[in-house]
């Protein structure tokens, strides 16, 4: 796939366009986004995600587009797994609910920047060592292994702070209660961050965490830069508003973790068997290509939309015949 860099250009200005206008009709005046705005604005993105895939399909070809939307919806149900973690962030930092989409916006809008430049690495080691996908592809099992016996209900619900907010709080007081939305202040001539700058780099250095997962599927998936940081963009623009439409839903979807970690591990599977394909290690084969079977993107993308689809049915049968079996999580606005 060739991708001119004026076409680059064009598409990062798009994305900025869109948050520009998010950000002010939505954050001109702060306000409790209720569901029904949420709700159109989930629409919107996800139109929007629609139109670009198509818009691959008809200049790039089917396989290309293809690849665009398996990694798309890979990686906004992977964010769905997120936003538990920002509902313990939210509610931790007690933040008024008419600043919380504010500090989604700006934290996801660091980590789309900080995904970027993983991105670019990512594809500079992966043209210089293919044989990197054996490594991406047993971290993915590995990670699928974990997350399937990962159990919300064990999980002591508490945000622990990470080096970057410890470093934070090393070098800037920190005032005592929020300023309206304002993440720095001045008292008695000294600087202060507030509560709202904490919680912003809380919400952008936690989903670079989540990156770790995120950014190795997706190259299973796709091998093309441009593709991959697309995918990325969408998931993670529509990710703040589907944080506010999904509210008490988000507790009801029990199985979403195995159902994830099947993902996963079917993608590592995926990268492993693409290795082999493709081999060049010495040691291995005599550094010759091994005759396995590679999986095609229209059977990743039946997979990736059917595991979801059986997931989130199973998971809503599951709390209606067990209501005791939904995850004690805060919904937004909790406890604020």
């Amino acid at each position: 796939m060739s991708v001119p860099v004026w076409l680059w250009f064009a598409t990062i200005a798009g994305l900025m366009v869109l948050l520009a206008i998010d950000l002010f009709i939505v954050d001109r005046k702060p306000h409790e986004v209720t569901i029904g705005e949420a709700a159109r604005w989930v629409t919107f993105y996800v139109a929007v995600a629609i139109l670009f895939g198509i818009g691959i399909w008809m200049f790039s070809g089917g396989v290309y587009a293809g690849e665009f939307f398996a990694g798309y919806i890979t990686e906004y149900s992977l964010s769905v797994d997120n936003l538990f973690i920002f509902l313990i962030i939210m509610t931790t930092f007690k933040v008024p609910a008419i600043h919380q989409h504010k500090v989604l916006l700006i934290g996801i809008l660091m980590a789309l920047v900080m995904r970027g430049i993983f991105i670019a690495v990512g594809a500079a080691v992966i043209a210089q060592f293919s044989w990197v996908f054996y490594l991406f592809g047993a971290f993915l099992i590995y990670t699928g292994y974990k997350l399937a016996r990962t159990d919300h209900n064990e999980e002591e619900e508490e945000y622990k702070e990470n080096v970057a907010l410890r470093f934070v709080r090393k070098v800037y007081p920190v005032t005592d209660g929020y300023r309206d939305g304002r993440s720095f202040v001045k008292i008695d001539g000294k600087r202060f961050v507030t509560p709202m700058f904490i919680v912003i780099v809380a919400i952008g250095t936690t989903d670079l965490l989540f990156a770790l997962d995120s950014i190795p599927a997706i190259f299973g998936l796709t091998k093309e830069p441009f593709l991959v940081f697309t995918a990325n963009a969408f998931a993670l623009m529509g990710l703040r508003q589907l944080y506010f439409l999904l509210g008490g839903l988000l507790n009801k979807l029990v199985y979403l973790s195995i159902g994830l970690s099947v993902i996963l591990g079917f993608i590592g599977v995926k990268l492993i068997l693409e290795a082999l394909h493709t081999n060049s290690l010495p040691f291995l084969n005599g550094g010759e290509p091994l005759h396995v079977p590679t999986i095609g993107i229209e059977v990743s993308l039946s997979v990736i939309v059917g595991v979801l689809a059986i997931t989130t049915i199973a998971s809503l049968v599951k709390v209606r015949r067990h209501p005791e079996a939904v995850k004690q999580v805060a919904a937004p606005g909790d406890h604020l």
